[in-house]
């Protein structure tokens, strides 16, 4: 692409940008620590306080919002003035590599500088309109999209890191942190995901991945912790079903904890 055309992409990734007024990174430090889980949900639950949402599923090869939000069969076309995203019926704008291939099963099989080129589509061409939140759920790691992300959005709002409570993640996740202070982003706390298992039946409590890990975290960096959302098998039958948790079970320990991480969000950016 010839420097006048990346001066014009970048132009109208700022005149996109500009009709969002916050723009959240979700990231971790390692896979399987239900990222993709946390960033969906985040983004129905504010949607249910009555926000205008967007959501960006920006891991280009391993994308899951599609089948998350039962999107799978959705594609992307072309308007006027960019591309229409899909759309879920709460009215959620969504873009994902997942609409562009016809079998879901096919590998994206691209280097770095085409995973870059189409996140960059994505953030100038997509017609995201006036939004209040657009969640980006961001590739496991530090690599060409975050740091690609990091440097497209002029002003991101702040970063929400996830991990679980394992020692193995903690000592990966404290390098999503310091990736997201050393580019300047304002990191508004950590999840705990998978934070206990409560049986249905006696009550009990199992730390199947450790304990603590979240806390310690945010602790030794002195960033907040947003929320630890409890281990619930349902959460993963819905994610298979295309039907986020916290539309099916409104009620339950983990919707709670999310709409408390929501409103934590919130504070943390009306204080800025």
């Amino acid at each position: 692409m010839r420097n006048e055309d990346i001066l014009k992409q970048k132009e109208k990734i700022n005149e996109r940008m500009s009709k969002i007024k916050n723009k959240i990174v979700v990231m971790s430090g390692k896979g399987g620590v239900g990222k993709s889980t946390v960033a969906v949900n985040l983004a129905i639950s504010f949607a249910l306080r009555g926000y205008k949402v967007g959501l960006l599923d920006a891991d280009i090869t391993g994308y899951s919002v599609p089948k998350l939000l039962n999107l799978t069969s959705e594609r992307l076309y072309n308007a006027d003035d960019g591309i229409l995203p899909a759309e879920t019926n709460m009215g959620i704008k969504v873009a994902s590599a997942g609409f562009l291939v016809e079998n879901e099963e096919a590998p994206i099989i691209w280097r770095g500088p085409l995973k870059v080129s189409l996140i960059r589509e994505f953030l100038s061409s997509i017609i995201w309109g006036d939004l209040d939140y657009l969640i980006i759920d961001l590739p496991p790691g530090t690599g060409d999209e975050p740091l690609s992300i990091a440097q497209d959005i002029p002003d991101i709002s702040g970063a929400v890191i996830v991990t679980i409570p394992s020692d193995l993640s903690q000592k990966v996740v404290r390098r999503a942190v310091n990736f997201a202070k050393a580019l300047n982003m304002p990191i508004i706390g950590i999840i705990e995901n998978m934070s206990g298992f409560v049986c249905p039946h006696c009550g009990a409590r199992v730390d199947i991945f450790s304990k603590g890990g979240g806390e310690k975290i945010a602790k030794d960096l002195n960033v907040p912790l947003l929320g630890k959302i409890p281990l619930d098998p349902r959460v993963a039958e819905s994610g298979d079903n295309g039907i986020p948790f916290i539309i099916t079970h409104k009620d339950s320990e983990v919707s709670k904890v999310f709409m408390e991480i929501v409103e934590k969000i919130e504070n943390f950016l009306k204080g800025r």
